[in-house]
């Protein structure tokens, strides 16, 4: 067991306490404030119809609780001199977060035109939900933040992964009891076990029980108190109760509990980092149970308020007049000319509870992470490449390769360790096996002689089989100050569908906000792609997220499908070293045929889409046909389609387009990586047929391409066919082969006349013989298996 020493923690004073209880009520009475006033926020004249907001938008329910939170934790961090964020996971209930970083001066050094005085006071009531103000959660215009409060699920993730290589750290998580019944938050009670207590800081969970969701109780709520504490101690934490409503109780057991909680973090660190001992400790937590809406109006027309779930919202509608009575008695509950001077700033005394500096929640670096980002020391990425002497003459596995590159990236970073890989349980599948040469798994619980590459300081975050938790660490981790990207399943980084959404709407707020540092990108690397599943089948085929993350804002997402091992590799290396996106990568994990040098892939992908000059005849001429491809196995299938055509019908001209940078297609005008008019033109055309074959579905390409000037263009892509079946035949079902690539070129070559005719019975009869041989032999035909490019 690890001795606590707790010297150091002597009970609070009550004349302190009674301060805290000033400074909640400061803070309770502007998160109320800032629901409905428009004017006379301190009550300093009597209150009329005329300052109350016409529309009452936002939240009441969580405030309070979460007021009381951040008062408690001023005086931790005073107390300790403690490097600490706070991430509100409830939702809604930003208002509580505004007053505070407000009381404690962040907010108007942050924003000077919401000045600590009457006027500042005014705007910072009216903005609130209020038509060109701020939203009614924790967002990214909150100084202090790093959690968007509009999604419940995500807070204990983003807790751990800012924890994560940041030793000095605490993170206080406030979980709601609503937010708990979420599948992600569910899960996160798991994250004790990745944290190494030598490197990595601490996490302090503080479970916000208020009873009740938007209109029904929540479970925690209604379990009993062993239920509770028997729930908590399975996972691993040793859970502190505080639990009551009476003010003054309530702020002498909270103090009391995070002393003890401080304690017990510091003892297990100092354990930890005297001895280098990563044993697994329980980990102190703090269930708060408090009423809902607490210190808020008892009952309006009858009905309970606080203490129930129609203190979730507005607990007053001004729908009646006798609701602006209740509303006054309510607002000077809080006696706010106790606390406020004259001029409307907080009283020296209280204004003396809070953090200076950086200490302080909301300008903690760590919530603002561009400020610690730091440069990965990168290799040169062409030395990992492929020597091709010859279009398809070499073949290698894509994946396996980047590996290799980023084993080194962990190597030249290790003093640093601002660099890390997510992923659920699929780094050895994805291929980026080369990386165990350097690091291990996370993993700080039991091991077995029998497990592999598991390690209290592994830096490849595979261990648990969530990707939301994955994504959610990765997020931690980028927005304070990081590197890092996400490696999964293409069928299944579906999951995190929202999440992605979520950071990129963050982003894209973020862009807005000069005080916003840059923080790393996003970077998603979705491999086991749908397009060879082998055993997998069915499950494991959807290639619909590059159409999710397309349609977020475009000075945010990228979308990149690497045809190669070296178009990879440059790829990577411009999005590990990218600011502010998300970048998605789209990438082949089997043996494939390599078609560029290092040379001709950094062009290509510098440019993102271009003419194959080698696969094409047209040179010095008009094409017939534009053969255009995007991601690995269509690039593969429509190679293969050139060879047909060209050998059977030579005087065809025909021009080989490969994209690989996905936004290319869109308009200049609405992607900044888009193509004009005119360049687009150029390269496809104003009139002649376009066959297109896609990695995904092909819906996207059309709707990339609606408002070019070519509509003659025949997309060919993902279709919802294919089960356990060998890879040729994923691409038959779906009609992105060979054989049909080349029936679809020879209908839309009308000035063939009936020239094409035995060409396309030719290719008929190839899928008859295809299906035959697979079904009899279970593997695609040799001339599949062995095909090469030898034009």
């Amino acid at each position: 067991m690890v001795e606590t020493n707790i010297a150091n923690s002597q009970p609070v004073s009550d004349e302190y306490l009674e301060k805290m209880n000033a400074y909640w009520r400061a803070a309770n009475y502007l998160g109320a404030a800032q629901l409905y006033l428009l004017d006379n926020p301190l009550l300093r004249e009597p209150l009329t119809m005329e300052h109350v907001k016409k529309k009452i938008v936002g939240h009441w329910g969580t405030v309070p609780g979460q007021n009381f939170v951040y008062v408690h934790l001023n005086r931790v961090i005073k107390k300790y001199d403690q490097d600490m964020i706070l991430i509100s996971g409830p939702g809604h209930g930003g208002n509580f977060f505004v007053a505070n970083t407000y009381l404690e001066g962040t907010y108007s050094e942050v924003y000077p035109n919401i000045g600590e005085d009457m006027d500042g006071l005014k705007k910072l009531c009216k903005q609130f939900s209020f038509p060109g103000g701020i939203s009614s959660h924790v967002a990214p215009e909150t100084p202090g933040s790093i959690n968007e409060g509009g999604e419940l699920g995500y807070s204990m993730a983003h807790a751990f992964g800012a924890v994560f290589d940041n030793p000095d750290l605490i993170a206080a998580c406030i979980v709601g009891d609503g937010e708990a019944e979420t599948g992600p938050l569910a899960t996160s009670w798991q994250c004790n076990k990745f944290l190494n207590p030598i490197n990595d800081g601490a996490v302090l969970p503080i479970l916000h029980l208020n009873g009740y969701k938007i209109s029904n109780p929540t479970i925690f709520a209604r379990n009993t108190h062993e239920e509770v504490e028997h729930f908590f101690d399975g996972c691993g934490w040793k859970p502190y109760f505080v639990e009551g409503s009476d003010p003054m109780e309530m702020h002498r057991k909270m103090a009391d509990a995070l002393d003890q909680a401080m304690d017990e973090i510091k003892a297990i660190q100092k354990n930890a980092r005297e001895n280098n001992d990563t044993t697994r400790h329980k980990w102190p937590m703090i269930v708060l149970r408090t009423p809902k809406g607490w210190t808020g109006p008892k009952v309006v027309d009858g009905k309970q308020i606080e203490g129930s779930f129609r203190a979730h919202q507005v607990p007053i509608m001004m729908d009646q007049p006798e609701h602006l009575q209740m509303l006054n008695d309510w607002l000077k509950s809080y006696h706010p000319e106790e606390l406020f001077d004259e001029n409307g700033r907080l009283i020296p005394e209280l204004r003396e509870l809070a953090p200076k500096g950086d200490r302080r929640i909301g300008s903690n670096p760590h919530a603002n992470g561009g400020k610690l980002l730091r440069d990965l020391r990168l290799p040169d990425f062409r030395k990992y490449g492929i020597d091709v002497p010859k279009p398809g003459a070499v073949e290698a596995q894509d994946m396996i390769e980047l590996g290799g590159f980023v084993r080194d990236i962990f190597k030249m970073n290790d003093d640093s360790k601002n660099f890390r890989i997510f992923g659920p349980d699929e780094t050895m599948s994805n291929r980026l096996g080369k990386v165990f040469e350097v690091t291990n798994r996370d993993w700080n619980d039991e091991k077995y002689d029998t497990d592999e590459f598991l390690a209290a300081d592994g830096r490849v975050m595979d261990s648990m089989l969530s990707e939301h938790m994955c994504e959610g660490w990765l997020e931690g981790y980028l927005l304070t100050g990081r590197h890092g990207f996400f490696a999964s399943y293409e069928a299944f980084i579906r999951v995190v569908d929202s999440m992605c959404a979520q950071h990129a709407k963050w982003l894209k707020v973020c862009n807005q906000l000069p005080w916003r540092q840059s923080i790393a990108s996003l970077n998603l690397i979705l491999s086991s792609n749908v397009w060879q599943q082998d055993h997998n089948g069915f499950t494991h085929q959807d290639p619909g997220f590059l159409d999710h993350i397309a349609n977020k804002k475009a000075d945010v997402v990228r979308l990149y499908l690497p045809p190669d091992t070296n178009c990879l590799l440059s790829c990577f290396d411009h999005c590990i070293r990218s600011r502010d996106y998300v970048n998605v990568l789209v990438t082949s994990k089997h043996p494939r045929q390599q078609w560029l040098t290092m040379e001709q892939a950094v062009k290509h992908c510098t440019q993102g889409i271009g003419i194959w000059e080698w696969a094409s005849n047209d040179q010095g001429s008009e094409p017939d046909i534009v053969m255009a491809c995007c991601g690995d196995t269509p690039t593969l299938e429509t190679l293969a389609a050139v060879t047909i055509l060209r050998e059977a019908i030579p005087e065809i001209k025909i021009r080989v387009i490969n994209v690989v940078d996905l936004m290319k297609l869109e308009p200049a005008t609405e992607h900044p990586h888009g193509l004009t008019d005119a360049d687009y033109d150029a390269l496809f055309t104003k009139d002649k047929p376009i066959i297109f074959a896609f990695h995904g579905y092909h819906t996207l390409i059309h709707e990339l391409t609606y408002t070019r000037t070519n509509r003659n263009i025949h997309v060919y892509g993902y279709k919802e066919e294919g089960t356990i079946t060998t890879p040729f035949d994923m691409r038959v079902q779906n009609e992105i082969d060979r054989f049909h690539l080349v029936k679809n070129a020879i209908q839309n070559l009308p000035q063939l006349g009936n020239r094409g005719a035995y060409l396309i019975q030719k290719m008929n009869d190839k899928l008859v013989e295809h299906k035959q041989y697979i079904h009899e032999y279970g593997i695609d035909m040799p001339e599949i298996r062995d095909w090469k490019w030898n034009l």
